[in-house]
Order: C-alpha cells, then structure tokens, then sequence
C-alpha cells in the first residue's frame, strides 16, 4: 500500500515493534495517547471520534493496536478504549476511505476452553495427561472468552465482520497470544500460548498484504509451540504466516 500506514498505541510493545519493523519502508502515523517521537503523531482519546479522525485522513491501512489489556481495569476503562474506542476506529476508518483494519483481537477470546480437557492439562504443562494429539481450536469454532477483557475482543471482531459487511473496508482480526518485553515464556501455561515478538510482527505486516479481495478474516497469532492449541491454519493459509519460534527453545 502506498500510503502511510496508521498504527494506534504504537508506543506499546507490540506497536513499538511494529515500526521497528516498517519503518524504514513504509511511511508511519500513530494514533496515541503520548507523543511518538520520530512519527507524526495525533494525540487523542480513541472514545472521542472527532479527535481521532485527523490521524485517518489519506491513510491505506490501520493497525489498530491500542487497548486496555487484562482484568486489572475498570469496566469504564474496557468500554472507553476497546468497545467505543474500536467502533470508533472502524468508523473512521470507512469514514475516511481507508482500505484495511487490522484489529489486535485476543487468544482471550477463547481462553475459557481451557477450563476443560484437554486443554486444561495442557496449560497446567500436565502433559503426562494429555494425549498424543489433541483437536486444534480454530477461528471457525465458538468464541469462549475469558473475563469482561476477552468480551470486549469478541465485540470487537463481531463489529469488524458488521463493518466488512456494510462498508468498503477488509477487516483482519489476529487473535494475539501472549507477547511479553522479556520475549520467552515464564509460565507453564505460556508454552501453550506464547508468541514471539519476531511472530507477532511477521503476522501482522502479512495481514495488511493479504489480498484486497478478503473482506474479512479471523487468524490466531501464536509461535509454533509443541504444546499450542490454537489452529494456525488459517494465518498460514491467507497470510502466509510462518512463525518461526517454538516456546519449547526456552526449556
């Protein structure tokens, strides 16, 4: 796409790796709540949709990145950022003529199928009770999410499949597993979920390539761990996604 590329909360882990990796290639704008140093920037709250409108304007694609992750915020904090403030996006997103939404969704989504068997022992590393393979949870499956925080993800890829519907825009949904700043798993249940940040790039600048006449999508982002869950199919298939990181490296 040959015009500039807007990332919102590029100032995070996720986004400040995201430019790492475009940067040099692709011109970059950043919808953030501080200054991006380096980026033309548009400071605004992603609840107030005047404000952020300026920062779409003559924009091919958006990676929207920012929201309120976790449990550890208020119900008021979840509906500003990741249910008003996605809506927001994706209306000025249309508004503006833009051509792709790539929405950061969550593995929260479907967390909750780890509640049962076998994915239970497999997050627990119980894996003496597992079996020897196990069904792939895929994006065609029903949502399961975990706490108000995977909800407000599942909102967020049902008002994406509305807006591919009823506007001229194509919606990605990566479904992101666990990303964090020291890029290896710590826990047993992240040798399930864990995506290296190198992953987690490489999906995300093969999304705003996949070809224009995709409307919508769902794809899991994860590394290809020995103990995964989710069905990396789909990324392969339409993105061309190719993880190159196994959480198994780190035992």
């Amino acid at each position: 796409m040959a015009n500039p590329i807007l990332i919102t909360g590029m100032s995070g882990l996720i986004g400040s790796a995201v430019r790492s990796a475009l940067e040099d290639d692709v011109e970059l704008r950043a919808l953030n709540r501080s200054n991006v140093e380096g980026v033309p920037t548009t400071r605004a709250d992603l609840a107030d949709l005047d404000a952020i409108r300026p920062a779409f304007e003559g924009v091919d694609a958006v990676i929207h990145l920012a929201a309120k992750a976790g449990e550890r915020f208020t119900w008021q904090e979840l509906l500003d950022t990741n249910i008003t403030g996605t809506r927001n996006v994706y209306q000025a997103a249309a508004d503006a003529g833009c051509k792709r939404v790539i929405f950061a969704s969550s593995g929260a989504t479907v967390s909750g199928y780890e509640q049962i068997e076998p994915y239970k022992s497999l997050v627990e590393a119980r894996y003496e009770d597992a079996p020897a393979t196990w069904p792939l949870i895929s994006p065609e499956m029903p949502t399961r999410p975990t706490g108000v925080y995977g909800s407000t993800k599942v909102w967020g890829e049902a008002l994406g499949r509305h807006y591919a519907d009823t506007t001229e825009l194509s919606i990605i949904c990566l479904r992101i597993g666990f990303v964090n700043r020291t890029d290896r798993p710590t826990r047993a249940r992240d040798f399930s979920i864990w995506c290296s940040q190198r992953d987690i790039v490489d999906l995300i600048v093969k999304s705003v390539q996949i070809d224009s006449t995709t409307k919508y999508a769902v794809l899991f982002g994860t590394s290809r761990n020995k103990y995964g869950y989710r069905d990396l199919t789909n990324a392969v298939a339409l993105a061309g996604f190719n993880p190159q990181d196994n959480a198994e490296d780190f035992r």
